[in-house]
């Protein structure tokens, strides 16, 4: 499968997602992964449970500086195991369903990590049940026939990654930055949501 082929395929699986700017970038990269990947047989399904073990690992070493490596693979695996997937033309609604239940499941560790950095309870709970509600609305409108709602937001999970990223890195080198991080979670991820519940509004209305 050539690049162009698995670009037009990914789209057609994520609702008709525009494939530009850092949605771009990442797809090369997964792509070029995916291919090495495929050359040694690894399985999506491995990648996706990989994910899950380094979100898990995350939450355990929050406050050590290997906590950022595990949120790097952690995001790594859970986003490449579709790419993988489609490269080895294995794509299938198992296989979707999932991946996305794991990646819902390794988002709560981190969280759960950026609470371990103190970041308050309030703010983490209120950032991640939007988070769940625009996850939420996305499969629902899928479920009712409506894939074309591929809107990309301002707060997508490579953004939520680089989020508790800098976090992770705001505490190593001892700056008080994790209550503010949340802050801005919780603000974009909110705006996040009111842009797909728009977007899915005309969408469905239709």
């Amino acid at each position: 499968m050539d690049k162009n082929e698995f670009f037009t395929t990914w789209s057609n699986l994520h609702g008709g997602a525009k494939i530009e700017g850092i949605v771009k970038t990442w797809l090369q990269i997964s792509y070029a992964s995916a291919k090495f990947l495929s050359k040694l047989r690894v399985t999506p399904n491995l990648l996706t449970f990989a994910g899950l073990f380094f979100a898990i690992a995350l939450w355990q070493f929050a406050n050590s500086w290997v906590a950022a490596l595990f949120l790097v693979l952690s995001l790594f695996f859970d986003g490449i195991d579709g790419s993988l997937a489609i490269l080895q033309k294995k794509t299938s609604k198992f296989g979707a369903f999932t991946d996305s239940f794991v990646d819902r499941i390794s988002e709560v560790f981190w969280a759960l990590a950026l609470y371990e950095l103190g970041a308050p309870a309030a703010l983490v709970f209120v950032a991640l049940l939007a988070t769940y509600v625009q996850e939420y609305i996305r499969a629902r409108s899928g479920g009712l026939g409506h894939n074309e709602v591929g809107i990309v937001t301002i707060c997508e999970r490579p953004v939520r990654a680089s989020l508790i990223f800098i976090a992770i890195v705001a505490n190593l080198v001892e700056l008080d930055l994790v209550t503010a991080i949340a802050i801005i979670w919780v603000a974009m991820q909110n705006f996040a949501l009111l842009q797909l519940i728009f977007t899915s509004y005309k969408t469905l209305k239709n």
